[in-house]
């Protein structure tokens, strides 16, 4: 026997769908709400994700252009350091022609010491002297030249004198190759004996005996004249 459904089964069906759509409503508003708060949630760390890359752009931004400057500042100095040097450089170029000038005034100033006294101070070795010339020059073929600062002179004998402001040993070795070519140089000498002497304001006692061990007459500063400072005794080399 079939079974009927009567009025308030029906209305408890009703009720029962309805509850279950709110139910479901309900849940749909739930999540809704959820995805919500997420979508929220998702969008403010983004929002502070791209805050902090603004901050950490504007941050390396301004770093760069900090450093930038700096850079600048830098090839600046490295700039004004250039011109300095170039200034410093010109300075002592101009220092060291200035030195120049005044060792060549210096050599000049001794050699007007010496000149006059050669006379005096070869006859007291027991070496007459007739003449004095300065600057003996000559030239060969080739480009080679010699210049003799003094030339003492009697009639049988030469003394050929070196005239610095500050003798060294290097000037010696330079004055003694030119000793071994005077006659080459001056061929209307080769007959006579030729003997070297080296004249400075300023020998140090090394350079003083290396001239003298070979075999030239130094001849120093002594107050306001000159002397020899060899030996008595001493015997000079003859070319």
């Amino acid at each position: 026997m079939s079974q009927f459904l009567t009025y308030d089964d029906v209305w408890s069906m009703f009720q029962e769908t309805d509850r279950k759509f709110q139910e479901t409503d309900r849940k749909f508003q739930e999540t809704d709400r959820k995805f919500h708060e997420m979508e929220l949630s998702r969008r403010q760390e983004a929002e502070n994700t791209f805050a902090e890359i603004r901050r950490m752009s504007q941050e390396v931004f301004a770093m760069m252009k900090e450093t930038d400057l700096k850079f600048q500042d830098t090839d600046r100095r490295f700039k004004e350091t250039d011109l300095r040097f170039q200034e410093t450089d010109r300075k002592l170029q101009e220092v060291g022609r200035r030195i120049g000038q005044l060792g060549s005034r210096l050599g000049e100033f001794v050699e007007e010491m010496v000149a006059p006294a050669c006379e005096r101070l070869f006859a007291e070795r027991g070496i007459p002297i007739h003449r004095v010339f300065r600057r003996m020059t000559a030239k060969l073929s080739g480009g080679r030249f010699m210049e003799i600062d003094l030339v003492v002179e009697n009639s049988d004998s030469l003394g050929l004198v070196e005239v610095k402001s500050k003798l060294t040993v290097s000037d010696v070795q330079e004055f003694m190759e030119d000793l071994s070519l005077f006659k080459e140089f001056f061929p209307r000498y080769a007959d006579m004996r030729v003997i070297g002497a080296v004249a400075a304001m300023v020998v140090e006692e090394n350079v003083l005996r290396f001239a003298m061990h070979q075999g030239l007459f130094v001849i120093v500063q002594a107050g306001e004249n000159v002397r020899i400072a060899n030996d008595p005794a001493f015997v000079p080399r003859v070319w």
